[in-house]
């Protein structure tokens, strides 16, 4: 490493301010060159906070009742069918509790499309077949294994109400008795619901559950009596809306437009909600390259979503805070290599960008259900992306900070407050370049956290070299830093790194 005096080795020099240039000079012995980014936390101010429950997940409502989900890419076939029978998933597994109690606080949500037309029993087991109207069945008791769930795994609960025929009267118009009957079991099961949208994406309504010829006016007739029900039936739970998706894509004939939907509805909603997707998966139709993940257009579309939906929150809900309610990779299940490495930069990269942004929660598609599960479905045991989601956990606070570096190419830097250490900073450093190491400056030392795969779709990842697995009594293995000086650190390609150092002003 060059430690000789300040700028013999560069050039010239990128610093933000010559009060930045005094700072590194004074803690490494040299400026930066152009070619590198500069980590200074007494440089950082803070920019906005996010909900302690920032981070939070799906477990769909087909996952609790059991029904047809997608089909493992294992099975094949994806032309002639892309579901295939599931059983309910097992909430009270050990593993899956230990694993999801390690994420939180957070929020669970369960809903998705299958919940437009599920029926609530007020029996503990479920009728062999749904009610007219309705394409499946929710138990007390699967109810009572969500609740428990959520107890166990300190997540609060996020729902939706069925919207199919079978919840509407003869002239067709949403009756409240269903989403009732759920309040109702909620509370005797002793849970409550945090936070409920009342349809699972109504853009789509046409493919979703709802009644034939369902549009923006029925929706805006059925949001009013929803509205009112659930200020008089539930005034603590949380009234979120749209959970629109697909307005920042080209229009499709079959899609009802979010303005129309949020113009038809009036104002209302205590959270603005919407959902995003980079892409469809093969079981849609779409074949992508899977090394596009990496690039610059692929994770940028995060921004172009949330662009179209927060200006439509500006023009009917202004200044309500933005909820990400449904996200992943691809719909229909999840891409291949969403099950591995891959992924795990979009996944940390989107919270990233999304916390700085003042988006307040995100909710990723799933925790455990599909190629885009957090966990194996059948096994539990953590992906690369949970591993991505515990770090981000245990390391990135509520306060965000802007990161004050210039910008690099392939080099994304994302800083909030450490949720535990007072005056300490974490940065999150995101090298997607699968061929150059990228060079940071750092104005003092730090404890590091790098995530590295043997191969970009592997299945497994390393933290500092050593291999991510839970022990043999299913408990987490220990997260442990490497201590780096103040100087240079070099970071190697395709790689995630995490830093946390002191001496951040707005931290203390």
């Amino acid at each position: 490493m060059y430690t000789g005096t300040a700028i013999g080795r560069c050039s010239y020099v990128r610093i933000i301010s010559m009060i930045g240039v005094a700072l590194l000079v004074a803690a490494t012995g040299r400026a930066a060159c152009a070619s590198e980014a500069v980590i200074a936390p007494s440089r950082m101010t803070a920019i906005g906070t996010i909900d302690k429950r920032f981070q939070s997940y799906n477990v769909e409502m087909v996952e609790v009742t059991g029904g047809r989900f997608w089909k493992p890419y294992t099975q094949g076939g994806m032309q002639r069918d892309r579901y295939s029978d599931r059983p309910p998933i097992d909430l009270a597994n050990p593993r899956l509790r230990k694993l999801a109690a390690a994420l939180s606080p957070s929020y669970i949500r369960v809903s998705g499309s299958w919940a437009n037309a599920t029926y609530v029993a007020d029996t503990e087991s479920a009728p062999s077949a749904p009610p007219a109207g309705f394409n499946t069945v929710l138990s007390r008791a699967q109810w009572r294994g969500v609740i428990d769930f959520a107890r166990a795994a300190d997540a609060e609960i996020v729902t939706s109400f069925a919207v199919s025929p079978g919840s509407r009267d003869a002239n067709g118009v949403w009756m409240p008795d269903q989403a009732q009957r759920l309040i109702e079991a909620t509370r005797s099961l002793g849970g409550r619901i945090a936070a409920a949208e009342f349809m699972n994406e109504p853009t789509l309504a046409a493919n979703n559950g709802a009644p034939p010829g369902y549009d923006a006016e029925a929706y805006g007739r059925d949001f009013r009596i929803f509205r009112a029900w659930i200020r008089r039936s539930s005034p603590e739970t949380l009234i979120l809306g749209p959970g629109s998706i697909g307005d920042s894509a080209a229009p499709a004939d079959s899609r009802i437009r979010t303005r129309d939907l949020l113009a038809a509805a009036g104002p209302g909603l205590d959270r603005f909600s919407y959902h995003h997707y980079n892409t469809l998966s093969p079981r849609c139709g779409v074949h992508d390259d899977p090394m596009q993940a990496l690039s610059e257009e692929w994770l940028a579309r995060t921004d172009v979503t949330l662009a179209t939906y927060r200006t439509l929150r500006d023009a009917f809900e202004p200044g309500k805070p933005i909820w990400l309610t449904e996200t992943a990779d691809a719909v229909c299940g999840g891409n291949p290599g969403d099950a591995t490495f891959l992924d795990t930069f979009r996944y940390l990269d989107q919270l990233g960008r999304l916390a700085r942004a003042g988006v307040q929660v995100v909710m990723h598609n799933t925790l455990a259900a599909s190629d885009y599960g957090l966990l194996d479905e059948w096994s539990f045991r953590p992906r690369p992306n949970y591993w991505g989601a515990l770090l981000w956990r245990r390391l990135m606070g509520t306060t965000v900070l802007e990161a004050s570096t210039a910008p690099m190419p392939g080099l994304h830097i994302y800083a909030h407050c450490h949720p535990a250490i007072k005056g300490a900073v974490s940065v999150l450093v995101v090298n997607t370049s699968q061929s150059a190491a990228q060079v940071v400056m750092l104005a003092g030392p730090a404890e590091r956290y790098t995530l590295q795969a043997d191969r970009l779709q592997s299945a497994t990842v390393r933290l500092n070299g050593e291999l991510l697995e839970l022990t043999v009594n299913d408990d987490l293995p220990r997260l442990a830093a490497l201590s780096v000086p103040a100087g240079q650190l070099r970071l190697p390609p395709a790689s995630i790194t995490f830093l946390v150092m002191p001496d951040a002003a707005a931290c203390r």
